[in-house]
């Protein structure tokens, strides 16, 4: 894969896979793991400034 990608009026470089999980799961992945993940995809997030 290249390390730029780019479309007519877009670059990006993408270095993470985010996956979200269906609805009918949810119920599988316990409480802190979601707490968990929400801090270090906001922290993420801040570090990137998105």
């Amino acid at each position: 894969m290249r390390e730029w990608q780019s479309l007519s009026h877009v670059k990006w470089k993408c270095k993470y896979h985010v996956v979200i999980v269906p609805k009918y799961r949810k119920k599988v992945l316990m409480a802190a793991s979601v707490a968990k993940l929400e801090r270090s995809s906001d922290k993420l997030c801040r570090q990137k400034e998105v």
